[in-house]
């Protein structure tokens, strides 16, 4: 058994370099695997290679993409995040009424402040009272969907600038849409703090030992915190795709998207015990589960089959991760 003892900066670095050795087969399996889905899918329907079907997948991957980044950061710290699909809720919900009487600008950074305040919180109560994130964040689920749920009466709020939602849902730059661009630039961004932040090292060192990393040096309960302030910040980008993509605030927007977030990040190669991982990964899990969902849907497979194959999904990732392990 290997043990792995952080008592420098180096040997944080260490973490990270361990991740990248551990998950070299996902690195070259999942690709090919990818590859074998779409040889597949192109036989079985010719259209699925076609531009239209491409960027409409694009666009259907995005908020999972978001989410499971997100997600990433919680799992790789050693814990969870169960309230993400609720989070975006609320983050929707307020961010559209704050719109419609302050303007774009005003909604769009309200979503954000909303999804990284319940991040912070989620995160002091783990850090500080040393809770389960898993309890803790299937109690914040509960409490910030209740409240999406009273803001807005319990319905969805269609009064959505329509510029916003027309900007974002539905433009396109450089003949991609300004949406798959966001997701793009969340994954990014996401890589860049883990593969090159002190902040990153830190997380991955929690995720390995988080007794050793704080009896080296590391403020392990601000870095939990902010782990899932980062990931709360993820739900609130999220709302801003997904309000503007469908039109409406949604006060139950995509309730399966964090448990799918949890089937994209460890069937991509992210252990769930923390302390390996990286946004390639990610990116792999998200794009079968994408390519899933679209294959089924142009097939026209029923949603009850898909819902039970995105379970067996989940399922399969759990043992893969214990395999592989």
């Amino acid at each position: 058994m290997m043990v792995k003892v952080f008592g420098t900066r180096g040997n944080e670095r260490s973490a990270a370099t361990t991740s990248r050795k551990r998950l070299a087969g996902s690195e070259t399996v999942l690709p090919f695997f990818i590859a074998a889905m779409v040889i597949i899918a192109a036989l079985i329907q010719p259209r699925f290679l076609s531009v239209d079907n491409l960027l409409n997948l694009a666009r259907q991957i995005v908020p999972l993409l978001i989410i499971s980044v997100g997600q990433a950061f919680a799992i790789i710290s050693g814990g969870l995040n169960l309230a993400m699909a609720a989070v975006m809720s609320l983050a929707g919900v307020l961010g559209v009424q704050v719109m419609g009487n302050h303007g774009i600008a005003a909604g769009i950074l309200t979503m954000l402040v909303t999804g990284w305040v319940t991040g912070m919180v989620a995160g002091a109560i783990i850090a500080y009272f040393r809770t389960s994130p898993l309890v803790v964040t299937l109690g914040m689920l509960s409490v910030t969907q209740a409240l999406a749920l009273i803001l807005s009466g319990g319905v969805p709020i269609y009064s959505i600038d329509q510029t916003y939602a027309e900007a974002v849902g539905f433009n396109s730059l450089l003949g991609i849409p300004v949406m798959v661009w966001i997701g793009a630039l969340v994954a990014i961004v996401g890589a860049l703090l883990l593969r090159h932040t002190i902040f990153g090292r830190h997380v991955y060192a929690i995720g390995s030992n988080a007794a050793a990393a704080e009896k080296s040096g590391v403020n392990v309960r601000l870095n939990t915190m902010l782990v899932y302030a980062v990931s709360g910040l993820c739900s609130g980008v999220g709302a801003i795709v997904m309000t503007a993509w469908v039109g409406s605030a949604q006060p139950i927007a995509a309730p399966n998207i964090t448990l799918e977030s949890l089937a994209a990040v460890v069937l991509g190669g992210v252990a769930l015990t923390g302390g390996s991982g990286s946004m390639r990964q990610v990116f792999y899990g998200v794009l079968i589960l994408g390519l899933l969902s679209n294959i089924m849907n142009m097939v026209g497979v029923s949603a009850y089959y898909q819902t039970l194959v995105i379970g067996i999904v989940i399922i399969l990732a759990v043992i893969i991760d214990r395999l592989r392990r």
